[in-house]
């Protein structure tokens, strides 16, 4: 069996069809907090509505992907990659063709099984393509594709709500995927971890733990009986796994300093930038009372400024720690949130997105390098998993709480009179003869918001600070990882 570190001449167009693939889900990220509005309009969506359709996703996704990790090791990592974004692109069909709210709560989950699918290949199977002297590059590119989503999101999707019904944003999703299959299937080699059996009680427990824990999140309510499910099946998740003698999660990783600090700090940064963009969009379109392109235009400063320093971040780790880069990204974080949360207006906006993609470009590519250099590379599947596992939760943390505040300080700030659906959703109070109450409502909405990410900000740098070691992790000797080629 030979180390697929060996170099192959196609890596850095299996990389590309990598970046192609994870641009699908980036897109149809930032398109969907785009058409918010849209929906809300189109569809006579409720606020209950639109939480399912941001959730149903999240629920699923982060649901499935450990065992969407573990099963790619087994099977191969391009098999689920390609079945992943099949499953993605005929989901987005279905979300294109919905009349209704709930059908298009059903085509998100559907959706959201595809990305648990696709997304650990991408960064497992880079993991496995290049050399540790080229991994940070290649990481460098991986993580940049996701502010190309920021950017093409947005303005893509702007321009279709600008001209067209709200289901065209999905449509972006269906060439994307296609073009990334036919890619696949003809440049990339599969590769594949140690074959050994499935831990079946671990997948079951796994997924179990995973959907009952976002799904309490999600609902923001003392559903005892969900909260124990969650309680309970992740303790024997723990003890299933230790005893196992083929684990889909080889829990050794946690004695790692640098792995388990990284993914303490990356949830709460995670937790503090989850629902920026579900703020921003609704800013910029029902306050500042910009058209959907506009909105998406005026969000390009930041996905430029996380792009330049995403780059400048992958070239600052070779000679910098993962600490200082992590904990300087951070506070640099904070600091955006903060004056974001102390004007109004675009000026402030703008300001705040130009800090925020600077320090987003210097933590980022550093927390993927931390956590992935501690997952031997035949556990690069679910070690991938792990860290979008993380990022999944964190979102779904974010989106609850900070939606909940949001809507919170939204109600409180309307008028006492005002009916009740105005006091709720500033699109209704936008209907209803509001407009001029729900805009200040909103805003200082969305300065309380922003002071709560602020201060996780902060809180995940400290953190950093508290557990992460000072000097570069040092490369450890990796296991033999099984080819199967294409060819």
């Amino acid at each position: 069996m030979k180390s697929n570190v060996v170099r192959d001449p196609r890596r850095w167009w299996v990389l590309g069809v990598l970046c192609l693939s994870l641009l699908v889900l980036m897109l149809d990220g930032t398109v969907l907090n785009l058409a918010i509005p849209s929906l809300i309009r189109e569809l006579d969506a409720t606020p209950s509505d639109v939480q399912w359709i941001l959730d149903a996703y999240v629920l699923v996704f982060a649901g499935l992907l450990l065992t969407a990790g573990s099963l790619s090791d087994r099977f191969g990592r391009r098999r689920m990659l390609i079945t992943g974004l099949a499953v993605f692109g005929v989901s987005s069909l279905m979300a294109v063709l919905a009349t209704e709210p709930w059908q298009v709560v059903a085509a998100r989950a559907a959706m959201g099984v595809g990305g648990s699918l696709l997304m650990p290949s991408t960064l497992s199977i880079l993991m496995t393509t290049f050399a540790e002297d080229e991994r940070r590059t290649a990481m460098a590119a991986w993580s940049t594709v996701s502010v190309v989503g920021i950017v093409a999101g947005p303005t893509l999707g702007g321009f279709l709500l600008q001209h067209y019904w709200w289901g065209s944003v999905f449509l972006l999703n269906i060439p994307v995927a296609a073009l990334a299959i036919v890619a696949a299937v003809v440049l990339m080699p599969e590769t594949t971890g140690e074959q050994r059996p499935v831990d079946v009680v671990g997948v079951g427990l796994s997924i179990v733990a995973l959907g009952a824990t976002v799904y309490v999140i999600i609902e923001r309510e003392w559903n005892i009986g969900m909260i124990v499910l969650a309680i309970g099946t992740a303790i024997t998740f723990v003890v299933w796994e230790r005893r196992s003698e083929h684990p889909m999660l080889p829990l050794a990783v946690f004695r790692n300093r640098d792995f388990t600090g990284t993914c303490f700090t990356l949830l709460l940064m995670v937790f503090g930038m989850g629902a920026i963009m579900l703020m921003l969009t609704q800013y910029l379109q029902f306050v500042l009372g910009y058209g959907p392109m506009k909105a998406g235009l005026a969000l390009l400063p930041y996905a430029v400024a996380a792009a330049v320093c995403n780059g400048l971040g992958a070239t600052l780790g070779k000679t910098l720690s993962n600490k200082v880069l992590i904990v300087s990204g951070l506070f640099v974080m904070g600091t955006a949130f903060a004056l974001l949360a102390l004007g109004s207006g675009y000026l402030w906006v703008l300001v705040s997105m130009l800090v925020m993609g600077v320090g987003g470009g210097l933590a980022g590519p550093a927390a993927y390098a931390a956590i992935m250099s501690a997952i031997p590379l035949e556990h690069a599947g679910v070690g991938s998993a792990m860290n979008d596992t993380l990022q999944q939760v964190g979102m779904a943390i974010s989106i609850a709480i900070l939606g909940s505040v949001l809507a919170g300080v939204f109600t409180s700030n309307m008028p006492a009179d005002a009916p009740d659906a105005a006091r709720e959703s500033i699109g209704a109070a936008f209907r209803l003869g509001y407009a001029e109450a729900a805009e200040d409502a909103f805003t200082a909405a969305m300065s309380t918001g922003a002071w709560i990410s602020a201060g996780f900000s902060i809180a995940a740098a400290l953190l950093g600070v508290a557990l992460l070691r000072s000097r570069s992790p040092e490369p450890t000797e990796q296991p033999d990882t099984a080819v199967v080629t294409n060819g």
